[in-house]
């Protein structure tokens, strides 16, 4: 049985959150697949008196945890009348973007997300001594080597998954600061953008 993995932006616009549930059989179409429901009062998305959400699956990408049939599924929220909530952004970029005359114009984009590594146990950057600071900015902006490359294993294992995910990451590198890497997604077309931001989100920090 294909397993899926939903997820969705959370109530603060930058948490994400999953659940899953198993399929009858492999699809490939997001609008074959059941919409689903949540309680958003648990996220901050909802009242509690009145606290069900809605999930509207809108792009499926390959698990690349998993394997098989198994698939990723990016969702926007809405209420049970079908009206967006707050927190659901795509819903008014996926509007602007299927417009007829922004559609015709077939708008490209490439997208760059820095980010930080850190050490679990001390939430202090990967690579710096432990209650201090690495050595003045140089040699690491793109660099290798054990003294100036940090956590790479991490960031090699996180390329390799969005490219079996279907995801148009496009480059790798190291930043200016220990532990500081960046990924770039596209280019993409439209709302298409976006969702594998997310989506390299998600799989970077599940």
């Amino acid at each position: 049985m294909p397993f899926r993995v939903v997820f969705r932006i959370g109530g603060s616009g930058m948490d994400l959150r999953s659940k899953a549930r198993t399929l009858s059989g492999p699809v490939t179409d997001p609008s074959k697949l059941p919409k689903w429901n949540y309680d958003g009062s648990s996220t901050g998305q909802a009242p509690g008196e009145d606290s069900e959400v809605i999930l509207y699956p809108q792009a499926i990408f390959k698990d690349p945890f998993r394997r098989g049939n198994n698939i990723l599924v990016m969702c926007d929220c809405y209420t049970p009348a079908g009206e967006p909530i707050p927190t659901n952004k795509r819903y008014n970029a996926a509007k602007i973007f299927s417009s007829p005359e922004v559609a015709a114009e077939e708008p490209w984009y490439g997208i760059e997300q820095e980010y930080t590594l850190l050490q679990k146990d001390t939430n202090w950057p990967l690579g710096w001594p432990i209650g201090g600071f690495p050595g003045p900015q140089g040699p690491y902006y793109c660099g290798i080597g054990a003294e100036k490359s940090f956590g790479r294993d991490i960031v090699d294992a996180h390329y390799k998954a969005c490219l079996y995910a279907g995801i148009n990451i496009s480059g790798i590198n190291g930043e200016v600061m220990p532990g500081q890497w960046e990924f770039q997604v596209g280019p993409s077309v439209g709302i298409s953008s976006g969702d594998q931001v997310w989506v390299a989100r998600y799989i970077l920090e599940v």
